[in-house]
């Protein structure tokens, strides 16, 4: 679901913020819902919403669309959670009985895949960095242009190309030469 920019509508203003959060809201919890899974999805997508509400002041409409601003701020929040829990799983693995705790490359792979996905491409997908999981995952999932991936990352087009290129290229050896986009 792509919301079009109107006039007068949560696109243009974060003056109605109950509008942006009844427009957003579902499409948002989608995309973090994919990444993270539904239980952690309700608190990731509360924080977003959170953020964006206290940072409603410093919002720029002629920088990015509010849809790709939130985009930008969920995945921030989604690529906190996955650190905090590699962090905290770390010293569980230091300091904890857990021989039969799932090591953080587990975690992130069940986390990454929906259900949707096959296991091989799921686990292709976890073995991207960081970097290129959140530029393909924010084009596949919630269908960004590569312009809105480069606004709500922070980064040049040009690296969302690049970032792109490089993820495509590795679940492509990962899935032994089999197109991603197929899989």
């Amino acid at each position: 679901m792509t919301a079009a920019r109107v006039e007068g509508s949560p696109e243009e203003s974060l003056g109605d913020f109950p509008g942006v959060f009844d427009a957003y809201f579902e499409e948002i919890f989608r995309y973090v819902a994919q990444r993270l899974g539904p239980a952690q999805a309700e608190d990731v997508v509360a924080e977003t919403f959170l953020a964006a509400f206290r940072k409603r002041e410093r919002y720029d409409s002629t920088r990015a669309s509010v849809r790709t601003w939130l985009y930008g701020i969920a995945t921030n929040l989604v690529g906190k959670q996955r650190r905090s829990e590699v962090r905290a799983l770390r010293a569980r693995q230091r300091h904890g009985p857990g021989a039969d705790l799932p090591g953080p490359e587990e975690r992130v792979a069940d986390q990454v895949s929906a259900q949707s996905l096959r296991p091989a491409l799921a686990s292709a997908i976890a073995s991207l960095g960081q970097g290129e999981r959140d530029v393909l995952l924010l084009m596949a999932l919630a269908g960004l242009s590569h312009q809105e991936i480069a606004v709500a990352l922070g980064i040049s087009y040009g690296t969302v190309g690049s970032r792109l290129s490089r993820a495509r290229t590795k679940l492509r050896a990962a899935l032994g030469g089999a197109n991603p986009m197929e899989a």
